[in-house]
Parts: structure tokens; C-alpha cells; sequence
């Protein structure tokens, strides 16, 4: 069973069609989805939609993006509904979270330093409860290590991952798993290329980020970036297995069993 373990299934791109999305995605063998909540206003939104079809799952947390317009409150907010939802079966972890150093809004001394005391009150939330992290990872993996370093026993994902492999390692030695996506399909993205070929498999995870990072054979040269869904990860399985020189089926096998193992509570969702 091929498992999604980051889709953003509610953004407003699917709202045209979200079911479709989702049984296209059954069709190709996707048994689990994983939707990451952004910010407050998505807390409920992801909740009822991972709960509307069999193999969804959602973690909630507030993602860096959202870290300028985000209030103190919510982070008060955000500790409510993780009590509220630690019975609830398809709740799996704490996430989006992380920091991003890429998008020049957030790079000033102001926003790094909310970001960073977001980030660590998130990860606070996550040893307090028991719960893996979904990691956002854009251009900021050393001082994400810094703070998992002081919390050693969280574990989860570290998402979208684009570092060195000497930083990919530091995370797998935290407990975390890797995941690789849409930018792994294109051949001019070596360093993921790499990292997807020489780290072991035990440490892998698919994944689509859908509707965005949409893989090689959606795009069009001189078109707009297309939309990327769930059903993807299919093809992302098939680019991984010829990376690796490995059978497909043993791909898809062990890229599950590693999200459900950093997942702990993955395998309830099913």
C-alpha cells in the first residue's frame, strides 16, 4: 500500500473536484494520506476531512508561512485541540511545522526570531504529548537540528528534504525519516537524486505535497506550474525504485512500513 505522508488535500485547488482526487488516488494504490494543517483557521478543516474517507490521517500544527499573521492565542488554541484529539485515531502528529529561510519575508531578524519561538513552542507541544512532527525544512535544517537536539525524542518526518547528506544523517540519528517527492522525478535535481540513491531505505518516506511540487511528467515548458495530487506518489514510488535499482513492490512495502514506524499512530488511521 502506498502511503502519501504529506498532502495538502484541503487546499482550495481541489475543491472543484476533491473526491475524484481521492478515488483516482485509491485507483493507483494509495491506501493513506496524511493532511498537514497549516495554521488555526485549517485545525477543524483537515480534521473532517481526514475523516471522510477511509485511509486519511491529519497532524496539526502552524506552518512558517503563516508565522507573520500567527497570534500567541494560537498556539493556546493549538494545545486545545491536540488534548481534544489525542483519542481520535486519525490524529498522527504535530505538523506543518519548521522553519523557512527561503521565502524573503521570513528572513528578517524579526520573523526568524518568531519562527524560531513558534518552532520550539511547537516541538515543546510535541515531547509534552508524545507526538512525531512533520517538519517544513527550507534552507534552515541546521537550526532545526539545534532545537530537535534539545528534545531528542520526538522523531517524525523532516519533509520536502533538500540538504546535505551529512544533515540528512543528523536527522535519521533523531528518529526522523526522510521524504522524497515531486523534485526527486527531475533529473537536474542531483542532489536529491543522491540523497534518494545513498541513504538507506529504512530512512525513506513518499510523498507529494500536492497540489504543489507537481513531478517531472506534469510539467509543460512555458506552462503554469500544473497541479500535483495524491495519485502521484505512484510514479514517485517508480522514479525511487529506478534510483535504486530496486523492485518497486519492496519500495512501496518499505516506504510504508518506515512511515508507520515514525508514525506510530498511522497505523490506527487505516
Amino acid at each position: 500500500m502506498l502511503i502519501d505522508t504529506h498532502c495538502h488535500l484541503d487546499a482550495s485547488e481541489f475543491t472543484a473536484d476533491r473526491a475524484a482526487v481521492i478515488e483516482r488516488s485509491g485507483e493507483k494504490g494509495v491506501g493513506g494520506i496524511v493532511i498537514p494543517s497549516v495554521a488555526r483557521f485549517n485545525f477543524e478543516i483537515v480534521r473532517e476531512l481526514a475523516h471522510s474517507f477511509r485511509g486519511g490521517s491529519y497532524a496539526l500544527g502552524i506552518h512558517p508561512i503563516f508565522i507573520p499573521d500567527a497570534q500567541h492565542s494560537d498556539l493556546a488554541e493549538l494545545e486545545i485541540q491536540i488534548r481534544q484529539s489525542l483519542d481520535d485515531r486519525r490524529f498522527i502528529a504535530i505538523g506543518e511545522i519548521g522553519l523557512d529561510f527561503f521565502v524573503p519575508a521570513l528572513k528578517t531578524p524579526e520573523m526568524r526570531e518568531k519562527q524560531e519561538t513558534y518552532y520550539s513552542a511547537q516541538l515543546d507541544l510535541a515531547q509534552r504529548y508524545g507526538l512525531p512532527v512533520l517538519l517544513h525544512v527550507r534552507r534552515s535544517q541546521d537550526i532545526l537540528l539545534k532545537h530537535l537536539r534539545r528534545r531528542p525524542r520526538i522523531g517524525g518526518i523532516a519533509h520536502a528534504f533538500n540538504g546535505s547528506f551529512q544533515q540528512a544523517q543528523q536527522f535519521i540519528d533523531l528518529g526522523f525519516a526522510l521524504g522524497f517527492g515531486g523534485a526527486m522525478t527531475y533529473g537536474r535535481a542531483l542532489q536529491i537524486r543522491r540523497l534518494a540513491t545513498q541513504l538507506p531505505m529504512e530512512s525513506l518516506v513518499l510523498e507529494t505535497d500536492a497540489p504543489d511540487i507537481p513531478p517531472a511528467w506534469l510539467s509543460r515548458p512555458g506552462e503554469a506550474i500544473p497541479r500535483n495530487e495524491p495519485a502521484e506518489v505512484a510514479g514517485i514510488a517508480q522514479v525511487m525504485a529506478q534510483l535504486r535499482n530496486a523492485d518497486l513492490e519492496d519500495i512501496i512495502l518499505a516506504s510504508a512500513a518506515n512511515a508507520r514506524r515514525v508514525l506510530p499512530r498511522l497505523a490506527g488511521a487505516a
